[in-house]
């Protein structure tokens, strides 16, 4: 079942109504309840008509095929100011510019959107059943939403996070990610060329996860480029990565 809701949240440019998507396991039994991942990108979650470029990830599907027991929630980006509201810094880029609006975002999905979700779905609320998920700017949210918020989410799953965008800065927090943690990111062999100095951001990522004593997986993916379609092909190998998911 996924559910589809109108909210209103506040945004780069004021306030907006967004559409939410939210999966719930079918053939729930009286009294379960299940962890939630919260997914950012909710246009390209689920469905192909509501994504921009016609392929979404159909993260329901993957996870029926994992037989993972978990619900989803996720809203839709903003349509004209998704640099702003998925990266924390402000910067200047070749794709256009931020005025680093994340955490705010984050402050809106750990403060009401997931009490939200929680009064409204048979949800596991606790850290321990909570997760991030994402890619690209999402996935950067992700790990920086693991980093500054460690008391809410204990996973992350990162589909080619923009590193890039602030590669020193997010490299600093990722040594503060709790050691309970458990992190899946990867990126693909053919995005390496995309944004300059990437090897070095993946690199300096991993060694601030070494030092923080998470656990995470890294994978880069072979002949792999930036869109939905090369990230749904990595899906089932990540949910496998998470105790959450198995």
């Amino acid at each position: 079942m996924i559910d589809t809701l109108k909210l209103t949240l506040p945004a780069p440019a004021g306030e907006e109504e967004r559409t939410a998507y939210v999966y719930v396991p079918d053939n729930a039994k009286k009294g379960e309840r299940f962890p939630v991942i919260y997914l950012f990108d909710g246009q390209t979650a689920f469905f192909d008509e509501t994504a921009p470029y016609g392929e979404a990830m159909h993260f329901h599907e993957y996870l029926e095929k994992r037989g993972a027991r978990v619900i989803v929630a996720s809203v839709e980006a903003d349509k004209e100011n998704r640099l702003s509201e998925y990266s924390p810094f402000a910067f200047e880029s070749p794709f256009g510019s931020s005025t680093g609006y994340g955490r705010k975002h984050l402050e809106w999905l750990t403060g009401t959107f997931k009490p939200f979700i929680d009064e409204k779905y048979p949800t596991q609320s606790d850290r321990a059943h909570t997760m991030l998920a994402g890619s690209s700017l999402g996935g950067l949210m992700t790990l920086y939403g693991l980093a500054t918020f460690p008391d809410i989410f204990s996973a992350g799953l990162a589909f080619s996070p923009s590193l890039w965008v602030n590669r020193g800065e997010m490299a600093r927090l990722l040594k503060t990610v709790r050691s309970d943690s458990e992190i899946y990111f990867d990126y693909g062999e053919k995005e390496l060329t995309n944004h300059a100095e990437v090897k070095e951001s993946l690199q300096l990522a991993a060694s601030a996860l070494f030092e923080s004593g998470a656990m995470f997986t890294f994978r880069l993916a072979k002949g792999a480029v930036h869109n939905e379609g090369a990230w749904k092909c990595r899906l089932l190998a990540a949910l496998d990565c998470f105790s959450l998911t198995r």
